[in-house]
């Protein structure tokens, strides 16, 4: 079976030991982040630039809606108004989470029409060149106006020295990058506190080891 179906998306909140989780209150919208340019030239000095998707941020309300969450996200970039639980009847998720990546291309293609795809990194530590495809996917999709959404398991560091701690898997979407796509924009639906932050390309692609993402 391919090992990206085996992989469920059950969100574990920021370093908590024991299980069960502390989700904050959903919470308003975000103030929207600039606007992308519509799709834009690929010249080296664009890419260079910081671009990051406005998006209508919401947090997830319980411990499995990571995947429904990170969804929604992503289409409110493209115009589309749904509910968490709209999206989550979609996904099919349960409290078990939702199932993989392949369900959120699924969906998103459903609701836009077609043009994301699921990419895989089945190694425990993404290779080189899984990271420069990640950038590329990130980088095509931002450019198009289209949220990735990726579905992440562990622990890794923010640039502003934040840990996020997912041990039990988790959705979140990849809504801008900076520096030539060194730096990845992350809208994290189950950290309100911070909602929005900044990593590096190479751990959100370690972050997505064995799993998958929607680009």
């Amino acid at each position: 079976m391919n090992p990206i179906v085996q992989k469920s998306g059950l969100s574990v909140v920021g370093l908590l030991v024991a299980g069960g989780c502390a989700l904050g209150p959903a919470v308003a919208a975000q103030a929207a982040a600039p606007a992308h340019a519509s799709p834009a030239s690929s010249s080296q000095n664009d890419r260079a630039a910081e671009r990051i998707l406005g998006v209508d941020y919401q947090a997830q309300p319980n411990f499995y809606y990571c995947g429904p969450a990170a969804t929604r996200i992503a289409l409110s970039a493209q115009g589309k108004a749904l509910s968490q639980d709209e999206v989550a009847r979609l996904l099919g998720t349960t409290e078990a989470g939702t199932p993989s990546a392949l369900d959120t291309t699924r969906v998103l293609n459903e609701l836009t029409g077609g043009k994301y795809r699921t990419t895989e990194i089945r190694d425990s530590v993404a290779r080189p060149d899984q990271v420069e495809q990640l950038r590329r996917d990130v980088l095509a999709a931002v450019d198009a106006g289209r949220p990735v959404v990726a579905n992440i398991k562990g622990t890794t560091v923010d640039t502003d020295g934040n840990p996020h701690s997912y041990e039990g898997g988790h959705y979140l979407t990849l809504v801008g990058y900076r520096d030539g796509g060194d730096t990845i924009r992350v809208a994290d639906p189950a950290d309100p506190a911070l909602g929005e932050y900044w990593m590096s390309l190479p751990k959100v692609a370690n972050w997505i080891a064995e799993r998958g993402y929607s680009s």
